[in-house]
């Protein structure tokens, strides 16, 4: 269990505060009413998923002589309307060209694709997860 306190701020602004102490703040898009001045919660939610896709792999990755340094990820959140959810989450995962010909390939993409935020949304939250092996390590 994790205990996270959030305070409405006003204005469309709340406030979430880690038990580590690390704050979020959030605002409403600009589509919705908002300033558009930090993540909206529906953005959280797309990071949440390409930052656990990518957590998880790293996991696995530990236990193998894969190393995923340099690694980051860039991700599209589409919207719907009646209702307003997210509808599709595109994430671009880029990982290191080592990676290509490591018999762990495919048992860290699995990881990724099942990884607890992914397991979490509702099956019309359409996911894509792209792997694109470009980046260099020196």
């Amino acid at each position: 269990m994790v205990h996270i306190d959030m305070a409405y701020a006003g204005g469309l602004l709340t406030q979430l505060v880690h038990p580590s102490g690390v704050q979020i703040i959030t605002d409403a898009p600009k589509d919705n009413q908002g300033e558009g001045s930090s993540f909206s919660p529906t953005d959280l939610l797309a990071a949440s998923l390409a930052s656990c896709a990518l957590t998880t792999m790293a996991i696995r990755a530990r236990q193998t002589d894969v190393v995923l340094t340099g690694a980051y990820a860039s991700i599209e959140k589409h919207m719907e309307n009646n209702p307003r959810r997210v509808g599709r989450v595109a994430i671009h995962l880029h990982l290191p060209v080592q990676m290509v010909d490591s018999k762990y390939k495919i048992l860290l993409e699995e990881a990724a694709l099942q990884c607890p935020v992914a397991q979490s949304l509702h099956a019309n939250v359409l996911q894509e997860i792209q792997f694109i092996y470009d980046v260099e390590n020196d």
